[in-house]
């Protein structure tokens, strides 16, 4: 039985997932390199590490699957956005490459705004932020002049990973629309962006979809890992747009809640939509379609933070445990996950966390469950823009990460965002979506939707909400959404007066 695999290219490793024409996992494996951090705000990581974990993958899969090299057919990937890799004319990197979650750049974003102004929304549908590439390409070209004259392409990680491979450049639309350089509407890279910035239109590599095929896995490669037939190497995606093919959410109806150390909330969409920054926008894999992203900086992160703040040495089966005693809305406490500043809709990173409306008889179960409801009323605000602005209306939401894994906090959710709750029966994130590609590329299936049903399935339990419990949360979010406003000024008083000592 042909087998497919997705290679996911992270931030801390790279996994890789084989699956049969069935949907079924025959195998994973998995490499970590680190992160880095040369100085303060600087994310890094040298793409030789991803190779040497690439070959780890590979050298596990053939040794432990005894028909890998007869049967894998197709690969294809999905990969950590944004994150900048520049190579010369011989495709050798001359600089480390600058990752997402790199803060250096916030002098490059302001420069970026002025210049363009409300053209840059217009043509790539997003605001500059840090963690996009356009940024980190200003800042090597200012910082590191004798780098970028070498520079002869601009790459991103997973399709550097293409290029060794396969030998061929490209990347595709997913990836792109997280560069500030894709016309997304266009599917072409802008040239009025790149002639802003110096950038010249011959390093940007050529665009391909997410299926498109980029070429066949090198004789070396096949002949290191003793495979003997031919595999075809598709583009892949970038890793929300993979793990968004993944769950499912091929249908404006249907949404995804991720939370994990941030949270993220994702839609699908037909079409152009206009949320005028407040969401990113970008293509889908799904070839002509798109989909919104909101992001909730800290989800799973405040939640690390209460426990290791607040609860140190409790599990957080311990932590949780009495929670679900307390009614909704924990007796009048409240608290905004803003810990590390918010991105969606706020988009602003002097903003900090609290807890409003401490009263003595609060307990610790009282804090922990005011933290699981304000993570949850913070994604709630990406969900209701999206059906603010399209008239959407989610019939289902789709939830992953590690609230899924509780049945107390799907149906807190269910609650909160008034609509059903459903979980995947095995969670197999981006690398799921690289492996539906790669099926379907490889001509095992029609379509993606086809691919679809089956290979993505979930647990027959669905979270209703419970009517009595939407109409208090609904009164409790309300007065949320005033907290922001009521405290932005605080904290930006307070962080300017930290900052100066």
């Amino acid at each position: 039985m042909p087998y497919v695999l997705g290679i996911d290219l992270g931030t801390s490793s790279l996994k890789g997932i084989l699956m049969n024409e069935k949907g079924k996992v025959i195998e994973t494996k998995s490499a970590e390199y680190s992160i880095d951090t040369p100085r303060q705000g600087f994310s890094e990581q040298r793409p030789e590490y991803w190779v040497v974990a690439l070959e780890a993958v590979l050298t596990g899969l053939s040794l432990n699957v005894p028909d890998f090299g007869t049967q894998l057919v197709g690969i294809s990937f999905s990969g950590q956005m944004h994150s900048l890799v520049v190579l010369d004319k011989e495709n050798m990197p001359v600089y480390p490459a600058i990752l997402w979650n790199d803060v250096r750049t916030t002098k490059q974003c302001k420069i970026i705004n002025e210049k363009m102004g409300s053209k840059l929304l217009d043509v790539t549908k997003n605001i500059a932020l840090e963690g996009f590439t356009l940024p980190k390409i200003l800042w090597l070209q200012e910082n590191e002049p004798d780098v970028w004259k070498k520079v002869a392409k601009i790459m991103l990680p997973k399709d550097y990973l293409g290029l060794c491979m396969t030998g061929n450049s490209h990347t595709e639309y997913s990836d792109a629309a997280g560069t500030l350089l894709l016309d997304v509407e266009k599917h072409e890279w802008s040239k009025e962006i790149a002639d802003t910035f110096n950038i010249s239109m011959n390093i940007l590599p050529e665009l391909v979809e997410s299926t498109s095929e980029i070429g066949y896995l090198k004789e070396e490669l096949k002949e290191r890992f003793k495979i003997s037939n031919d595999v075809k190497v598709f583009a892949g995606g970038a890793d929300n747009a993979a793990a968004a093919l993944g769950v499912g959410l091929i249908s404006e109806e249907i949404g995804l809640i991720s939370m994990g150390t941030s949270g993220v909330v994702s839609s699908y969409e037909p079409n152009i939509a206009d949320y005028k920054g407040k969401l990113h926008f970008f293509n889908h894999t799904i070839p002509g379609k798109y989909y919104s992203m909101g992001v909730t900086l800290a989800a799973g992160n405040s939640l690390n933070w209460f426990k290791e703040t607040f609860g140190k040495g409790l599990s957080f089966d311990e932590l949780l445990a009495d929670v679900y005693s307390v009614e909704p809305g924990s007796d009048g406490l409240l608290f905004t996950p803003y810990i590390v500043g918010e991105r969606t809709p706020h988009f602003d990173s002097d903003i900090r966390g609290s807890f409003v409306g401490i009263s003595v008889h609060h307990q610790l179960k009282h804090f922990s469950r005011s933290v699981l409801e304000g993570i949850t009323f913070s994604l709630r605000d990406s969900k209701d823009m999206m059906e603010e602005v399209k008239g959407k209306k989610f019939s289902q939401l789709i939830s992953v990460g590690g609230g899924a894994q509780n049945s107390d906090i799907m149906q807190m959710q269910a609650d909160i965002f008034n609509c059903e709750m459903v979980r995947l029966t095995v969670e197999q994130g981006p690398g799921l979506g690289a492996c539906m590609i790669a099926a379907f590329g490889s001509g095992l299936y029609d379509t993606l939707e086809e691919v679809t049903k089956v290979f993505v399935h979930y647990k027959p339990t669905t979270f209703v909400p419970i009517a009595e419990n939407v109409k208090k949360y609904e009164k409790i979010y309300a007065v949320w959404k005033d907290l922001y406003p009521a405290t932005a000024d605080l904290s930006h008083r307070l962080v300017k007066i930290n900052e100066e000592g």
